[in-house]
């Protein structure tokens, strides 16, 4: 294994932070072109929609993460068939469920209105959108497998051109479509679902290494029985961690409610800090995955360790630089988001939450980056499950601070996840042993 350096590190994760950056763009030009339209309801009828389908889609996310560790350990390795057959296996995994997906989107629609109530005309434009948007499904699933792949082999500047593409021919299109053929909502549908297919044959041809030397038809290797028991595993776990610590933060929004339609929206403005959060240290997680994988493939407790030292301290310094800027900017990027005065006094007052989260948060994203790459996915199930129930117990107990108590839950939850999973670091270690 080549020698792990912090460039080497920021090789892989500069890449991440630019492609996340661009991933706010898709919403923003979806809805200022429809916008164009002069009527309420089709912007509604694509937020809506949008909504639905990042919720569906959100749930195969252990495709990318599970891809990842995998693919980064077969490559530690040195083992270019078992990396272009767990690409295979993830691809077949993403395409049938994309058509399992098509094959009941009806149902799942129907209990997405329900959850989410809207008038009738925005529910009607809505499934305009989606029963075109729904085809595109089986793409959208695979390019999970597509960038677990290409972060796991390190070829993340290839992550971030096909964002980039997927971005800018949705957005063309968009334009084209829309204020140019006057397709209304239609035409905003089409576009995503010829960027999310191009997308996936563009992310295919950019993993053509895993297709060389017809490794990825060698089926006796893909659906061995042992192989395939061990991807299930993984990914088994990767999604009921995920489902554990979405219902946490979906319990956030429902719980912030009880205090309020003000507070309730200031929460809600002060989220997409989080979510800046998420798209700013992602890249150093992922970079975790890749090098700790491919340490664990390799064999190598000192390059797990080096790994694992080196993508935490960028992800700590990452961490400062973004509380320090939410703490300075905060206030101007709250004038931003809203207008409502209400909103804006309350939203200030809760602000350094936001501002201290991303350093009491970076342990358990740098560790989630670190576990996905040794895939230790069992840890990483039950640290979720122990800090959900600590989060609850926390809520129960700090309830009588109001809005600021269930803050503090919060990051009372996360660490918990930090010192759960650091207590069994040493299995990561001893994978790679």
């Amino acid at each position: 294994m080549d020698n792990i350096t912090h460039a080497r590190v920021l090789k892989i994760a500069l890449p991440i932070v630019l492609s996340n950056a661009t991933v706010p763009l898709i919403g923003a030009v979806d809805t200022g072109v429809v916008g164009q339209m002069g009527q309420a309801a089709p912007i509604g009828a694509v937020g809506i929609g949008a909504v639905i389908l990042a919720a569906i889609y959100w749930i195969f996310g252990f495709l990318r993460m599970g891809t990842s560790g995998l693919v980064a350990q077969s490559h530690g390795a040195k083992d270019p068939a078992e990396t272009g057959a767990i690409l295979m296996r993830a691809l077949l995994i993403g395409l049938a469920a994309g058509a399992v997906f098509i094959l009941f989107h009806r149902l799942l629609f129907a209990l997405g209105f329900a959850i989410a109530p809207a008038s009738a005309e925005v529910e009607e434009l809505a499934t305009q959108y989606l029963t075109i948007r729904v085809w595109g499904a089986p793409a959208t699933i695979a390019l999970y497998a597509v960038t677990g792949w290409l972060i796991a082999v390190e070829r993340t500047r290839a992550v971030l051109v096909l964002q980039l593409w997927i971005n800018a021919l949705n957005v063309i299109l968009d334009i084209w479509f829309v204020l140019g053929q006057g397709w209304g909502i239609e035409g905003v549908a089409a576009a995503s679902l010829i960027a999310e297919w191009s997308g996936l044959a563009l992310g295919l041809w950019l993993c053509r290494p895993a297709f060389a030397g017809g490794q990825w038809h060698d089926w006796a290797r893909v659906f061995d029985r042992a192989r395939v028991k061990r991807m299930m595993q993984v990914n088994g776990d990767i999604m009921l961690r995920s489902i554990l610590l979405q219902g946490a933060f979906t319990g956030f929004i429902f719980m912030s409610a009880a205090f309020g339609d003000v507070t309730l929206a200031a929460n809600q403005v002060l989220l997409q800090f989080l979510e800046i959060t998420a798209y700013g240290l992602d890249g150093f997680a992922f970079a975790a995955e890749s090098l700790v994988g491919q340490a664990v493939g390799a064999r190598s407790v000192r390059d797990v360790r080096r790994a694992s030292v080196l993508t935490s301290q960028w992800g700590v310094g990452g961490s400062l630089v973004l509380g320090i800027f939410f703490w300075v900017a905060g206030p101007g990027i709250i004038d931003l988001m809203t207008t409502e005065p209400h909103v804006r006094i309350d939203a200030r007052s809760y602000l350094p939450w936001v501002a201290v989260a991303p350093v009491i948060g970076i342990a358990s994203w740098m560790f989630d980056g670190i576990f996905i790459g040794a895939t230790r996915a069992r840890e990483m199930r039950n640290s979720a499950a122990i800090s959900v129930l600590v989060y609850a117990v926390a809520v129960v107990v700090l309830s009588g601070w109001g809005n600021h108590g269930l803050w503090a839950a919060l990051m009372v939850m996360n660490v918990t996840r930090a010192v759960t999973l650091g207590a069994v670091y040493g299995r990561v270690e001893r994978a790679a042993a």
